[in-house]
């Protein structure tokens, strides 16, 4: 998978997977899979470090996990978001955040917001760097839109969310995210522009999908968004496994000879 992947893939009309991971050994994993590309999701901040949102996320965080992921996976595609108000504080300063990046080993950045981002997405696609958007529920914006909610229900602002995915394409963006938006609208928004979108909580219409690991195994049963599949029930497998541990090692049957040095 490389940059060019993405368009071809919509012109074929094959779907794009996107898995977001945080760490090396996960990202062992997932490097012998067959998944598209990884996203190291500023989402970390919550899954790994226990934030109650994303607005924790630290470029200083960002690179080192986005550097971990690398060592872990060194032959997927890669995209890195952009923390909290990093391409906020001009160009100057979001070019060194990208240059953080994409030296820790980053293919892609992802930018959230619309119009407003415009400018800086330009500047670093003409930079040499590729960009991915991200539109509808921004968790960046948590406390400018209210809560986690459905964007785009009411036609006006499913009429912003279009005209900006318009705009982030005009700006040289790859991808676009679209993230906890009607189906009718996902489907709009993907028939509207040439590159392709990578849903979450976007319906069945969108050109690819992502989850995060830790969701699509089913580490969280607390966490119950109405998008997510579950995969797999790693956190009953993981419990099972450490009191079997527990266990054998109590009543001494853990290490064994065979498991000792003689």
């Amino acid at each position: 998978m490389n940059i060019h992947s993405f368009s071809r893939k919509k012109s074929a009309r094959e779907k794009i997977s996107m898995v977001t991971c945080y760490d090396h050994w996960s990202a062992k994993i997932l490097n012998d899979t067959d998944v598209d590309c990884i996203l190291v999701g500023d989402s970390l901040a919550v899954v790994v470090h226990g934030f109650d949102s994303t607005v924790h996320a630290t470029i200083e965080m960002m690179e080192l996990h986005v550097a971990a992921v690398r060592r872990g996976a060194p032959d997927k595609f890669i995209v890195a978001d952009m923390p909290f108000l990093s391409c906020s504080k001009g160009v100057q300063h979001a070019m060194e955040n990208v240059h953080r990046l994409m030296r820790a080993g980053a293919n892609a950045v992802k930018i959230e917001g619309d119009t407003h981002q415009v400018p800086v997405i330009q500047h670093i696609v003409e930079s040499g760097v590729p960009v991915m958007g991200h539109l509808g529920l921004t968790p960046q914006s948590i406390h400018n839109l209210g809560g986690h909610k459905v964007q785009g229900k009411d036609e006006k602002r499913a009429s912003v969310i279009t005209d900006a995915a318009r705009a982030l394409e005009a700006a040289g963006c790859f991808a676009i995210v679209l993230e906890c938006v009607p189906v009718k609208l996902g489907s709009c928004i993907t028939r509207s522009v040439q590159v392709p979108t990578i849903g979450i909580g976007a319906g069945p219409h969108t050109d690819g999908q992502v989850l995060v690991l830790q969701d699509l195994l089913g580490v969280d049963p607390e966490f119950k968004p109405k998008f997510l599949r579950r995969y797999a029930n790693t956190r009953d497998l993981l419990k099972g496994a450490v009191n079997h541990f527990h266990a054998d090692v109590v009543q001494g049957e853990f290490p064994s000879l065979a498991e000792s040095y003689q």
